[in-house]
C-alpha cells in the first residue's frame, strides 16, 4: 500500500488510465460506497486527464435510476430494494457502456434519468474519439450485470460508519440527521454489506483508494503502472 498526496494518486491514476490499450474508449468505474468520495474523485481525475488533452464522458449511475415509482416495491428503507429495483443496468450497457466498448459504434447517451425532476430522459446521442475516457462513479458497479464492461476498476473504500458522518454534512440542508442516519444505517449500508458478501467487488478492482482521510489518501495498484 502506497500513501501519499492528493495530487500523486490522481497522478497514479492518470498514468493508469493512459497505459489501458484499447481501440475504443476507456470505460472507467470509480466504484464505492455512498459518501465514500467517488464522485469527488471522478470529478478530479477529469480535470487531470483533460489536463493532459484527453477527451472525457463524465457519467454518474444516478443518472441511471428507475423512476421513483419503481424503486421501491420491497419498501423506502429495504436494503434488497437498494441493491436489486434501484439502477437501470440493462439501459446502462445499451446506452453507454457497450457503444463504447469493443465493436461499439461509440455512439451513446450518458444519461436516461433526471433525479430532480423524476423524469426519464431521452438526451441527444453523441459520438465519441475512439481515444474518449469515460469516467463513471457510482455504487455496486462490480456487479455481475457490469463487471465485464470496464477497462478500468477502481474502488473507492471507508468505513461504513464515516460514510454516514459525511452524509450527515452532505445532505443537512435538504434533510434531518435523523432521516439521514435512517436511511444509511437501514438501507444504505446493509446493501453495502451484502454487495461485498456476494461480489467481494475490492477483489474485481484494478485499484483500490483508502479514502478515510481524503487529502492524504493511501491506495493499492493491482494493475502495471
Amino acid at each position: 500500500m502506497e500513501h501519499g498526496t492528493r495530487d500523486e494518486l490522481l497522478d497514479h491514476l492518470a498514468e493508469a488510465v493512459g497505459s489501458v490499450t484499447a481501440t475504443h474508449p476507456t470505460r472507467v468505474a470509480i466504484d464505492g460506497p455512498p459518501a465514500a468520495g467517488k464522485t469527488t474523485l471522478a470529478d478530479e481525475l477529469t480535470v487531470v486527464l483533460r489536463e493532459r488533452g484527453r477527451d472525457v464522458i463524465r457519467a454518474t449511475i444516478d443518472d441511471f435510476l428507475f423512476p421513483r415509482a419503481q424503486r421501491y416495491p420491497r419498501g423506502e428503507y429495504s436494503a434488497e430494494g437498494c441493491y436489486f429495483d434501484t439502477h437501470d443496468h440493462a439501459a446502462l450497457n445499451r446506452v453507454l457502456l457497450d457503444p463504447l466498448g469493443p465493436g461499439g459504434d461509440r455512439r451513446f447517451q450518458a444519461a436516461v434519468y433526471d433525479h430532480t425532476s423524476d423524469a426519464v430522459l431521452s438526451p441527444p446521442v453523441t459520438s465519441a474519439p475512439a481515444d474518449a475516457v469515460l469516467v463513471f462513479d457510482g455504487v455496486f458497479l462490480m456487479r455481475p450485470e457490469l463487471i465485464d464492461r470496464w477497462d478500468l476498476r477502481v474502488f473507492v473504500s471507508t468505513a461504513l460508519d464515516r460514510t454516514v458522518e459525511r452524509a450527515v454534512v452532505r445532505e443537512r440542508r435538504v434533510s434531518s440527521r435523523a432521516a439521514i442516519e435512517r436511511r444509511w444505517r437501514e438501507r444504505y449500508i446493509p446493501a453495502q454489506r451484502l454487495y461485498f458478501a456476494t461480489v467481494r467487488p475490492t477483489g474485481h478492482a484494478d485499484v483500490v483508494v483508502h479514502n478515510d482521510e481524503p487529502r492524504q489518501p493511501a491506495w493499492e495498484f493491482s494493475v502495471p503502472r
